[in-house]
């Protein structure tokens, strides 16, 4: 039996074969398997840390890591003595930071809560924000759906959108006043971003108030006690027009510039220049927003915070202009319109220094000729464009002398009436010709002679003039004769630092207006502005240089006590062209204007300024103007002072008076030097103050 079993095993043994382990290829295969997922992985890592580790560190970095920011204060505006013309007012308020990816839902309890303890203006809500408001309560918005038939075929925006559009048609729909208080709350809230903070409640924050919010903080994440700034002006309000204004945090950034300003880094309820200095100067006046960096976990809340920077308050403008005397210029402008008779509808005046175009004064009022109403208007000065009258007659006899129709050696004409083809125009003091006299060039200018501007303008054409004879003269003599008024600054920008100024209003130089080619000599066509009148008596006055006019003299930093800081930059004088006239040239233009106060003529315009101390140069000016119909004059003076060494020019007009005030211009001159002096700079400054007064015309010899 033995050898039977080890027969059939050996049977058995030899049928199978030899016998061989399965288990080392298994092994084998499995180690190749986990040598290439480790090859892969090692790739993987490889790309990830190695090519492109960079890029996406940045990426988490970015999805983790946010730059929450927040405002300082703007920077401020101060006279040419450090006297603060526009100022900061702190008002405590109630701000609300929005965090990442929060819901409306949680906003809406927010907005509820806070609503119990704050009072806002809903003046400005909207009837969809209303909706909005009350869609976001989960109830509300089920309740309005089951009044649509077939809600459940839409989607969940659809549904909405019909719940809206429902609602925007229901006449009975309306919301408590508890609960527009809080719809206001929650569309403020709403329309900020993640880690971005909006104020809520900017200013009026009653002490009731902050003490019951701070008591239930902890209940309305978010929302804080913060402060914000509104502009104040400390030294008086007649400046304002030319500073221009900033933007509320309600009214938030301007429509029509909101994508640009977005992308320089404002948030929507951000404060921003909106017009003149204010807008002009907004980088610097700005200042840099604090950083803090926030650090989010997955779960969206926020897990760090480091403060990046501190934020640095907006630089500070320094003016030219000098506030106290800025504040007697405007009354006195406003007094001598008050007093003004006829149809008058403003005063204007200009004060600047004809050496470095430095405005120390700017003043205007506008009044409603129908109810007296007057309105301060200082922009009036570079933006109304008035005819002025004669003037601008210094401007005419300089250009006659570039042109070469007269030299300072024959410059004497007959002052006579001018005769066109029967229609006659005359001097104001020769309306008959019964006083036809020779005047030479400084002459014309102290008696104001119009029939000597018209025919220095028929010379420069080319024209030969005859009596009664008719006007063929070129058109040219319109561009000729603006072409050395411009020179002046006369019909072209100032190019003052202000947006918004008129280049003046030119009248029609066609062939049937060819007889006002002669009107335009004596300033009686085209319409100038103030600034421009001031920048043309400037160039006279510093000896032929035109300078652009600027109410900016300085950009200042901020001491650590949050007084004026150092001077970052300043504002030089800026050359626009010079005046290509001989010495003997423009001495015989100051001559005339010497004597139109100190000459000996007995038809001298400027008489009543004599007594003015020191002794100014001038030019009157008179435009025969029209009101609707009524007869009007508009008065002008153009002068400089002292008239030896001119340190200050004034420059003034008054259009639509009557004509029983015409000696307005000149009373009003005279109170506005004497504020002059007595404000800006002292008489003990000058050389000789003395002199000025009682030189005659021949110390005019500066060129």
């Amino acid at each position: 039996m033995k050898n039977f079993y080890n027969r059939v095993s050996n049977r058995n043994r030899q049928s199978r074969g030899p016998q061989k382990s399965s288990i080392p290829f298994r092994l084998n295969f499995l180690f190749i398997i986990v040598a290439l997922l480790f090859a892969a992985l090692i790739g993987q890592l490889a790309y990830l840390q190695v090519i492109h580790g960079a890029q996406f560190k940045a990426v988490v970095n970015q999805t983790d890591t946010t730059i929450e920011t927040t405002n300082v204060q703007r920077g401020m505006i101060y006279d040419s003595n450090g006297k603060v013309l526009v100022g900061n007012q702190a008002h405590q308020a109630i701000a609300y930071t929005k965090g990442v990816n929060v819901l409306s839902t949680d906003m809406y309890t927010i907005a509820n809560r806070l609503g119990k303890y704050l009072t806002v203006s809903t003046s400005s809500l909207t009837p969809r924000q209303s909706i909005d408001y009350y869609l976001t309560n989960t109830k509300n918005l089920a309740a309005v759906e089951k009044k649509i038939p077939n809600i459940k075929q839409y989607s969940t925006t659809e549904r909405y959108n019909k719940a809206l559009s429902y609602l925007e048609n229901d006449s009975s729909f309306k919301l408590t006043a508890t609960q527009k208080n809080a719809a206001e709350i929650f569309a403020k809230m709403s329309g900020a971003y993640a880690l971005s903070t909006t104020y809520i409640k900017d200013s009026n924050v009653s002490s009731q108030e902050i003490a019951q919010i701070g008591e239930h903080l902890s209940e309305m994440p978010g929302i804080k006690v913060s402060t914000s700034w509104s502009r104040n002006y400390p030294n008086g309000t007649s400046i304002k027009s030319i500073i221009g204004t900033v933007s509320s945090e309600k009214t938030g950034l301007p429509s029509d510039e909101i994508n640009q300003l977005l992308a320089q880094g404002y948030s929507r309820n951000d404060s921003v220049g909106q017009s003149y200095l204010e807008k002009e100067y907004e980088s610097v006046l700005r200042g840099t927003k604090a950083e803090k960096q926030v650090e989010v976990a997955g779960n969206n809340t926020i897990t760090k915070e480091v403060k990046k920077y501190g934020g640095q308050k907006g630089d500070n403008l320094q003016l030219t202009i000098n506030s106290t005397f800025q504040s007697q210029l405007q009354k006195l402008v406003r007094s001598a319109e008050s007093n003004a008779g006829g149809y008058s509808t403003g005063t204007y005046a200009v004060v600047m220094n004809p050496n470095t175009g430095a405005v120390i004064g700017i003043a205007g009022v506008d009044r409603n000729p129908s109810t007296g109403k007057l309105t301060d208007n200082a922009l009036g000065t570079i933006n109304s464009d008035i005819v002025m009258g004669s003037v601008v007659k210094g401007a005419m006899v300089s250009g006659a002398l570039m042109s070469g129709v007269i030299t300072p050696e024959n410059n004497t004409l007959t002052d006579e009436v001018i005769n066109v083809g029967g229609v006659k125009k005359s001097s104001w003091f020769n309306h008959s010709g019964s006083a036809n006299i020779s005047v030479d060039a400084p002459t014309a200018l102290e008696v104001s002679s119009n029939s000597y501007m018209m025919q220095l303008a028929m010379k420069e054409a080319g024209f030969k003039y005859s009596a009664g004879a008719a006007l063929n003269m070129s058109t040219k003599a319109f561009s000729i004769e603006r072409g050395y008024f411009n020179q002046f600054g006369l019909g072209v920008k100032t190019g003052i630092d202000l947006p918004g100024e008129s280049t003046g209003l030119e009248g029609s130089s066609s062939r049937t207006n060819i007889g006002s080619a002669l009107d335009l000599s004596f300033g009686n066509y085209d319409a100038y502005t103030t600034m421009q009148v001031a920048q043309y008596m400037s160039t006279v006055a510093n000896g032929g240089t035109r300078i652009a006019p600027h109410v900016v003299q300085a950009i200042r930093g901020t001491t650590s006590d949050g007084k004026l800081g150092t001077v970052k930059s300043t504002v030089t004088p800026k050359v626009l062209n010079t005046i290509d006239m001989t010495a003997a040239e423009k001495k015989l233009v100051k001559e005339g204007l010497y004597d139109v106060v100190h000459g000996t003529n007995t038809y001298k315009t400027g008489a009543e300024l004599a007594s003015i101390s020191p002794g100014i140069s001038a030019k009157t000016g008179t435009a025969e103007t029209y009101y609707k119909g009524h007869s009007t004059v508009t008065l002008s003076l153009a002068s400089y002072a002292p008239s030896n060494d001119p340190q200050v020019v004034v420059a003034l007009a008054m259009p639509n008076l009557s004509t029983s005030d015409e000696d307005n211009n000149m009373k009003l001159a005279k109170q506005i030097y004497s504020a002059y002096w007595k404000t800006v700079q002292s008489t003990s400054t000058l050389t000789n103050p003395t002199k000025a007064t009682t030189a005659g015309s021949a110390q005019n010899t500066a060129g």
